[in-house]
């Protein structure tokens, strides 16, 4: 399939389904705590997409070939689940990781974006993670502009992450993103400066490291969605849904408490 370069009516819309996608995530916020299950989330997600912005939730009985459908509104992914954590009726205790991911579709475009949660204070180990993944995402973002190479951006997640200690998973990326969920191009988390594809101006893409604290090997439930580290280590995601413009980037997934760039990407600019 070709990468689809996005008009400015397609840009507007993804704007639009972008933005509602991430104040999903600033609505469902308060509501992490010990003690609330994985369930409950997603269903305060759902009616939030649902009732107040008419939004569709697309995880939702989404099925790619040789998958069941996946059963819930949103993919949330605690401690060693790499990805695609179903939902269910397991508390959140104190000290707990989660990603919460959320994909809308509104007037038929996708707006797709996660974040990382700690369940109170966390350990350092936790915040060390989560916050050097959040780095990596930036990284990966801040090469993102006409002419670059889509190896740029995986070089610089690698190199980032692998300095701290921690390993890149590699059978997921991110993707190319419009009125298709998954479309070109796919953006590896990893490779090689001035390599890949040439980005362009009105390309629309997710960039979305999955970094684990151990080894990163994985492995996959018998449910046939839910991916865990192969050795039990913590694993950490973050998600921004990124357009090309003619001169770098622009953020899509952006809504008012959208946690800030890092400091190591505001002392570059």
């Amino acid at each position: 399939m070709p990468v689809i370069i996005k008009n400015e009516y397609d840009i507007a819309k993804m704007r639009i389904a972008c933005r509602l996608a991430s104040e999903v995530l600033d609505y469902i916020t308060p509501f992490i705590k010990p003690d609330i299950t994985t369930s409950e989330l997603d269903k305060l997600c759902y009616e939030y997409m649902l009732y107040q912005q008419h939004t569709v939730p697309a995880p939702l009985n989404y099925q790619p070939f040789g998958y069941p459908p996946y059963p819930k509104a949103t993919c949330i992914s605690v401690n060693d689940v790499v990805c695609h954590g179903i939902p269910s009726n397991k508390k959140l205790k104190n000290n707990d990781i989660l990603n919460i991911d959320i994909t809308v579709i509104k007037d038929g475009y996708f707006g797709d974006t996660s974040r990382m949660f700690i369940v109170n204070s966390g350990s350092i180990l936790c915040n060390r993670l989560v916050q050097v993944t959040y780095e990596c995402m930036w990284l990966g973002i801040d090469q993102v502009r006409p002419s670059a190479h889509l190896g740029d951006i995986g070089y610089a997640i690698q190199h980032h992450a692998e300095a701290h200690g921690y390993s890149v998973v590699r059978e997921y990326c991110g993707h190319g993103i419009g009125n298709v969920f998954h479309e070109e191009p796919q953006i590896l988390h990893y490779g090689h400066p001035s390599t890949g594809m040439q980005i362009q101006p009105g390309m629309i893409f997710t960039i979305e490291p999955m970094i684990n604290a151990g080894r990163r090997e994985i492995r996959t439930m018998s449910d046939q969605w839910t991916v865990r580290t192969r050795d039990h280590s913590l694993s950490a995601q973050w998600e921004h849904t990124v357009l090309v413009t003619q001169t770098g980037y622009e953020v899509l997934t952006i809504s008012a408490n959208t946690p800030a760039k890092p400091m190591i990407i505001t002392e570059c600019v």
